[in-house]
């Protein structure tokens, strides 16, 4: 069943899994984009159901979770960054740790 990420402000502030029967009808009027996240996409890599590599498409970098960024002009979810120093590899939607 899909996965929808309700973005705003750049912000993944809710995140639920619907049929596009109940999506239709559970989307709200309140402020935000509803955009659809792949459970399977990790790294900005599709994985299969045994938890490899399967070649399929990545969809949006990350699966989005709560307090996820959305970058709008990459169409990515990525994690808050965790420490000042971490950077953003913008091949794999995930930060890296500073090396020493």
């Amino acid at each position: 069943m899909p996965h929808y990420a309700k973005c705003l402000d750049g912000k993944v502030i809710q995140v639920i899994v619907a049929g596009p029967e109940f999506f239709d009808t559970f989307v709200d009027s309140s402020p935000g984009t509803w955009l659809q996240t792949s459970y399977n996409t990790r790294g900005n890599v599709h994985y299969g159901e045994d938890g490899q590599p399967d070649g399929g498409s990545a969809l949006r970098g990350n699966y989005a979770g709560i307090g996820y960024i959305y970058d709008a002009v990459n169409d990515v979810f990525y994690p808050p960054q965790p420490g000042a120093e971490w950077v953003l590899n913008t091949a794999t939607w995930l930060w890296e740790a500073p090396i020493e």
